[in-house]
């Protein structure tokens, strides 16, 4: 695994480790990975949750049973609830969307993928995705899993990160280097 001690590095790297780990000896990668993926979409849709995640201002305990609820209500598994619990425990829940990233890295290497975070103007479908992955694994010369976002400030195109690469083809990027060559 070419990012695990870049991973193990950083706060969320060292949880998606150990999480890993644990998933690994149950034999349940797919499973935590799938419980992540839930999660991650939960808390991108629910303000509710991402207040949860992000609020300095809830008491351990009250986070603990609300992260407990969420987690049973989206149907995780226990391996990824029992980390939410340590995670509130110890007021890192806003640590989620980077252990998830960390996670998904590590269970990508795992399975000998490499990972692209893909940020677009809007929802990719299914088929420029998979365009997108042969396109990748020409590139890299492995198979590439990919994490979408959206992110409407780019204004069209796509930011792919695979690693510390970046491929920045967005219009807002193009927009903003033809102002700064009008302006030299």
């Amino acid at each position: 695994m070419e990012n695990s001690s870049g991973i193990r590095a950083s706060l969320a790297g060292r949880y998606a480790t150990a999480l890993f780990e644990l998933a690994t000896e149950n034999k349940a990668i797919d499973t935590v990975e799938t419980s992540l993926a839930s999660l991650k979409q939960a808390i991108s849709e629910s303000e509710d949750l991402s207040a949860l995640t992000s609020s300095p201002v809830v008491s351990r305990e009250d986070a603990g049973k609300a992260i407990a609820a969420a987690a049973s209500s989206l149907g995780l598994d226990n391996l990824t609830t029992n980390v939410l619990g340590v995670l509130a425990a110890n007021r890192r829940l806003d640590q989620i969307p980077a252990l998830v990233r960390a996670f998904t890295t590590l269970a990508s290497g795992h399975r000998g993928e490499v990972t692209a975070e893909v940020t677009s103007a809007h929802p990719l479908e299914d088929s420029q995705i998979d365009a997108l992955k042969a396109q990748l694994k020409k590139r890299v010369g492995s198979d590439v899993s990919v994490s979408t976002q959206v992110d409407p400030d780019i204004l069209g195109g796509l930011v792919v990160k695979i690693g510390s690469q970046m491929i920045d083809s967005s219009i807002k990027t193009r927009l903003n280097t033809l102002s700064q060559a009008m302006k030299g």
